[in-house]
């Protein structure tokens, strides 16, 4: 297949380049800040938002696979202006679309979010439940399969995020990890391999067209299990700190996940795994990876 990315530089993107380049013929749209030369891929260096971009992007495309679009008119731009073809345009999405504090376990059937919070999440939010009705909108106008992917919080190798690179951090450089003693929230991570996998499972996948799937790994966790695990996996004597949230707010200390059970937010895996034959990593092996890719 010919695969058109955007972004796939970073993270979650970068590892997908890295398996689709393996069986397929890829090009890749970001800034350039990375070359990806390496996995044999064809590199378009620009702005996504500049119109000229995709008027180098003239093949025939089986699929985009839309790493970075977060602001409304990211999808429009890119379809108005593509020189080229596509057959179906996949959007990396996100299990925060959904509408908050029902209590109730998310399925793609859960309605999304329609109110606005205020702050960088909740830009990042709203641009993504509009993202969703735009791709939507611009594929349905002109006859081009789509397909959502939500994925849960991503962890692994080449995360940038300051999440669980932070922890590890603190296990080698200082030997000590926290123990949150007021969180009782749960949350749920993804093995950014199982989710580029998951996108690659969509590539002309007629079961996944005009289809959303959540990517979350079988049930949750919380901060005591997480750090536990970390603890363990990093294979060393690593001491414990017992702190509240508050006081590790106030000593610098990292909480990049939801802290208390006020903030839970779950999601099904179920309709992924039925549809598309997904399955996830457990979490002491994604960690144990993890672990081994950061400190080497």
């Amino acid at each position: 297949m010919n695969i058109l990315v955007i972004g796939g530089s970073y993270f979650y993107g970068r590892v997908f380049v890295m398996l689709a380049s393996k069986e397929h013929g890829v090009t890749v749209v970001n800034r350039g800040t990375f070359s990806m030369e390496e996995f044999g891929v064809r590199q378009i260096k620009g702005d996504r938002h500049r119109d000229a971009v995709w008027r180098q992007c003239g093949e025939r495309y089986d699929a985009i696979v839309d790493f970075c679009a977060y602001a409304p008119g990211d999808v429009r731009t890119v379809m108005e202006n593509l020189a080229g073809s596509v057959s179906q345009y996949i959007l990396i999405s996100t299990v925060d679309v959904y509408r908050r504090g029902t209590g109730k376990v998310k399925t793609e059937e859960t309605e999304t979010e329609t109110r606005r919070f205020p702050g960088e999440a909740g830009d990042y939010i709203a641009g993504k439940t509009a993202l969703e009705s735009e791709l939507r909108e611009e594929c349905e106008k002109r006859g081009v399969s789509w397909t959502v992917l939500r994925p849960a919080i991503l962890y692994g190798p080449y995360n940038y995020a300051p999440r669980e690179s932070l922890y590890i951090r603190m296990a080698v450089q200082d030997g000590v990890l926290p123990q949150i003693t007021d969180a009782d929230g749960r949350f749920q991570l993804v093995y950014v391999k199982d989710a580029a996998e998951a996108a690659i499972k969509c590539l002309g996948n007629e079961t996944a067209y005009g289809q959303a799937y959540n990517l979350c790994q079988d049930g949750s966790t919380d901060y005591g299990a997480f750090l536990e695990e970390l603890a363990r996996v990093s294979g060393r004597e690593i001491g414990i700190l017992p702190v509240t949230a508050a006081e590790a707010e106030r000593r610098g200390i990292p909480l990049p996940f939801p802290v208390y059970a006020s903030e839970t937010e779950l999601c099904s895996n179920e309709k992924g795994k039925r549809e598309l034959g997904m399955s996830y990593l457990p979490l002491s092996e994604g960690l144990a990876r993890t672990f081994r890719a950061l400190v080497h």
